[in-house]
């Protein structure tokens, strides 16, 4: 588990999370290696565990090289006739966009090496989105690639509805305390291969 203290002020906190982030990969990169299954595992973790209402919109995403890979998890939530959505990177400062994504969608690569639906794609709103991570703790908060994309996008669905954001994650990539600014939206649920937790409030 990794191990760092909550610092006091904005800046520093900033400064903090860049600090983290190489340690955070490397992690991550070796939880790579020793997990083979962990998407399989996740998968049946969540599965096991959380009731999602019926057919409502999920986003996900495709796994760069060192990512949790949220496919299988995903696939099976299609199955069960959930819709799903890729997320779009529209530029710096935005939220994401998602668009519908079926198992024949010939993906394009868009921002930051990031694999998409195409341009013709619906759009799709989540009312469920699977986040990706370099790290989290048990109050629910992430450590993200510096972007803050998920966090814009998370602030403006919840503005329009309740909406439900489950970290993915490797059980490696835990930490003692994320770095915690203002702008930070909280996960509801974390999910590993060794299982989902819900966040201490």
């Amino acid at each position: 588990m990794l191990t760092q203290t909550l610092l006091t002020t904005s800046a520093d906190t900033d400064t903090a999370k860049a600090s983290l982030r190489r340690d955070a990969t490397e992690r991550r990169r070796a939880a790579v290696r020793d997990n083979p299954d962990a998407g399989a595992a996740a998968r049946d973790n969540f599965l096991g565990a959380v009731k999602v209402a019926e057919g409502i919109p999920i986003s996900a995403y495709w796994p760069l090289e060192e990512e949790f890979d949220p496919r299988p998890l995903f696939m099976a939530l299609h199955r069960r006739g959930h819709p799903i959505g890729l997320p779009v990177i529209l530029g710096k400062g935005q939220p994401l966009l998602f668009r519908l994504w079926e198992p024949a969608s010939e993906l394009v690569r868009g921002a930051f090496r990031v694999m998409t639906p195409p341009p013709i794609a619906p759009e799709l709103v989540p009312q469920m989105l699977l986040v990706p991570l370099l790290a989290f703790d048990r109050a629910g908060y992430r450590l993200g690639y510096g972007g803050g994309f998920y966090e814009r996008t998370l602030a403006e669905l919840r503005k329009l509805k309740p909406v439900v954001a489950i970290g993915v994650a490797y059980a490696e990539q835990e930490m003692d305390e994320v770095p915690v600014a203002d702008y930070d939206e909280p996960l509801d649920w974390i999910l590993t291969e060794r299982g989902v937790i819900e966040p201490r409030r």
